[in-house]
């Protein structure tokens, strides 16, 4: 049977080979990408195609939360292996918990992480593109450190430096003057069928929240000068300069605590209509500027968020300072990012938990070392990783003995399977433990199901070079209504062996955010991102390779870039369950949801919760810090106590 280009695209490895067109990169599937060395054996940061919530990775959990298919768990094969801990998830968060549960309880503990992914990490994936130029790595998913100096607990920071990070060392990696020094800046990206002609305007003076460039190198131009270039009437044109330079007091009459509880509990686009008065078409431009750090539009992002988000407006209200986690992250350098985001955090994990799967012991040693996968689920290790198995189940029992134990049952290539645990930690979606733990209280039950994760796409394309973004001035585009949010080439960073493309005539790694809510409609975030998840996982990667295509084409056409050339790669990180719902103050009473998350992740005997929705939290520092709480409950249980 012959092979498509649409096959080979849709899961396979790549390796873009010098001289080759795009068009016959058939000739090359068999060598898949070499990961700079050789290698033909099993290693999904080598796939393309559609990857994150891949086709496999779910649909076993769908059957039982969604379809209300049951398995027979309590006749399913007892495995011969016995375990003082199972941890379901091999994320960020259940990397942890085994990790630290191995630290209290030293080398000889027993483990098995259990994930449904063909890959370890959760949303930290790495993805690898061999190219003519040597090896290309981009993320895939959990992107960076947040602020670690800021807002980092000392638990978290010595338990990043028993992994060999050093905070310092990973932000000298990053060269914020890279981009600078070439003369790139920030562009918006206009689209036809929105605004009447697809231009890319250049020299963005703004920051963003959580933004890498220091303010003194944005290559910006004089705001009056950069919205003269907007596709807009004079009159739009007048009306967002003056929100941008004027400082009006637009909730004038109000005390201070009136304006800050009209700001929490009105969106920005209602400020923008209602009190600024901007018009629907210039409203447009600003509907995507929280997708990347929201994952929801203006609509549904109260003001106070909106403003840590850099957004105009509220200068002139004599509004009180924001809090010091607010100004982190709105003003802390967003320079603490391996190659492969924080892929690179969870390799060293699994390094430290499993030696025999990679040399080295250092941060920088990490990033070209060459994993083993077939060492993951070796039954002479202590700790073992099993991919590719969904956990369904997870129950306490009494052995005959009179000591306790959980009995956790998970499907591996469409057979269930059970294990036996001292003790087990639930560390994936939270939303499913009521459906995996029948003594989940009805309480508890409701408390989990309120975490509802925002879907997004974090999508990787190889070009070929990236000389259009020269000539356009740019090295990050904001696409206001185009389907990808946001379109950047990659970090600059220098690590362990590992360069960035050092000149525009080489290929490199562009990111493309996407998230798929329902922008405009105002609807409850939670309600958006359950519509915006189905409507993701209707998607083909087909369509998602002509979406990627199309958007790039319009927004690079007129500098010299060709798709049916220039694009070498595409790796489509699919997150239906993306983001941890965080609490959203337009639909969410603050103290209530305090009492929420506190219910939600309460132990079930010997059964604990972990991940960073049990922290509503979509963070790295939280999923670490809700590993180590969950393992921390089950020491104080162990030990007859309360830590």
């Amino acid at each position: 049977m012959s092979i498509t280009r649409r096959d080979f695209l849709n899961g396979v490895a790549i390796s873009i080979v010098a001289g080759m067109a795009p068009i016959n990169f058939l000739t090359a599937a068999e060598k898949g990408s070499q990961l700079a060395h050789e290698t033909l054996e099993y290693y999904p940061p080598a796939l393309t195609g559609m990857r994150g919530s891949h086709e496999g990775s779910y649909e076993y959990a769908h059957h039982v939360s969604r379809d209300g298919k049951s398995y027979d768990y309590k006749n399913a094969p007892l495995l011969d292996e016995v375990y003082d801990l199972v941890v379901v998830g091999a994320g960020i968060s259940g990397l942890a918990a085994a990790y630290h549960y191995q630290q209290q309880l030293g080398q000889d503990a027993k483990i098995l992480l259990l994930d449904n992914h063909d890959d370890f990490g959760g949303h930290a994936r790495r993805n690898e593109f061999t190219t003519p130029e040597g090896l290309l790595i981009g993320y895939g998913g959990s992107e960076s450190l947040q602020s670690p100096r800021s807002i980092f607990s000392k638990q978290v920071l010595d338990f990043m430096r028993t992994l060999a990070i050093d905070i310092d060392e990973l932000e000298d990696c990053f060269n914020v003057n890279f981009y600078p020094n070439l003369g790139l800046g920030r562009g918006v990206f206009f689209d036809a069928k929105t605004f009447g002609v697809n231009k890319v305007v250049a020299g963005d003076p703004g920051n963003n929240v959580a933004d890498e460039i220091p303010k003194d190198r944005i290559n910006g131009r004089p705001i009056a000068e950069f919205i003269n270039d907007f596709p807009f009437n004079d009159k739009d044109k007048a009306d967002l300069l003056a929100l941008f330079e004027e400082e009006v007091d637009y909730l004038a009459g109000m005390s201070t605590d009136e304006k800050t509880d009209w700001l929490d509990t009105h969106s920005y686009a209602q400020f923008l209509r209602e009190k600024v008065g901007l018009s629907e078409h210039v409203m447009l431009y600003f509907q995507r500027s929280t997708d990347d750090f929201m994952a929801v539009g203006i609509d549904a992002t109260c003001c106070s968020d909106a403003r840590m988000c850099a957004l105009p407006g509220f200068e002139g209200m004599n509004l009180p300072d924001m809090d010091d986690e607010m100004l982190a992250e709105l003003d802390d350098p967003y320079t603490f990012h391996f190659p492969d985001g924080n892929a690179g955090l969870t390799r060293l994990m699994v390094r430290k938990l499993i030696p025999a799967v990679a040399p080295g012991t250092t941060m920088q040693d990490v990033v070209l070392a060459k994993f083993d996968y077939s060492q993951l689920d070796k039954p002479e290790h202590n700790v073992r990783l099993r991919l590719s198995s969904t956990g369904l189940h997870a129950q306490n029992i009494t052995l005959e003995d009179g000591s306790a134990a959980v009995d956790v049952a998970y499907i591996n290539q469409q057979q269930v399977h059970r294990v036996r645990a001292k003790q087990t930690v639930m560390a994936g979606y939270n939303m499913m433990i009521p459906y995996m733990v029948p003594e989940v209280s009805e309480a508890q039950k409701e408390a989990l199901l309120q975490n509802v994760k925002a879907p997004l796409v974090y999508s990787n394309v190889v070009i070929r070079n990236w000389q259009a973004f020269m000539k356009l001035g740019v090295h990050d585009i904001y696409c206001p209504a185009a389907p990808y949010c946001m379109v950047k080439l990659d970090f600059p960073v220098n690590m362990g062996g590992y360069e960035h493309p050092d000149s525009p005539d080489k290929p490199v790694v562009l990111h493309m955010v996407y998230v798929p809510n329902l922008a405009g409609s105002a609807l409850p975030a939670r309600e958006q991102s359950r519509k915006g998840r189905s409507m993701l996982l209707g998607m083909s990667f087909a369509e998602h390779e002509k979406m990627i295509r199309e958007q790039l084409q319009d927004m690079l056409g007129g500098s010299g870039f060709n798709h049916a050339e220039d694009i070498l790669g595409i790796t489509v990180n699919r997150w239906s369950h993306g983001y941890s719902y965080s609490v959203n103050t337009l639909f969410d009473d603050e103290d209530e949801a305090e009492e929420i998350i506190a219910t939600a992740r309460q132990p079930i005997g010997n059964i604990t919760i972990a991940n960073s929705d049990s922290d509503w939290s979509p963070y790295a520092h939280s999923a670490i810090e809700q590993g180590i709480r969950a393992v921390d409950e089950l020491i104080a249980m162990q030990a007859g106590g309360v830590k």
